[in-house]
C-alpha cells in the first residue's frame, strides 16, 4: 500500500513538473525542486521494490 502511494506522489510530481514547465513564465528554481523531489520518491520506490523482491542465486 504505501509503495502505491509512492507512486501516485512520483506520477503527482511528474503533473506539476508539467504544468510549471508548460505555464507562462517558468521559474527553473522551482522545475529543479519538482525533479529533485521526484528523484528521491523514484529511489525510495526503488528501495522497497528491492525489499519485495527476493534475491535469487542463478
Amino acid at each position: 500500500m504505501r509503495l502505491e502511494v509512492l507512486r501516485q506522489d512520483h506520477r503527482d510530481l511528474d503533473v506539476a513538473i508539467r504544468a510549471v514547465e508548460d505555464g507562462p513564465a517558468p521559474d527553473p528554481l522551482v522545475v529543479r525542486r519538482l525533479k529533485r523531489q521526484k528523484l528521491g520518491l523514484k529511489d525510495r520506490i526503488a528501495r522497497i521494490e528491492d525489499e519485495l523482491t527476493p534475491d535469487i542465486i542463478a
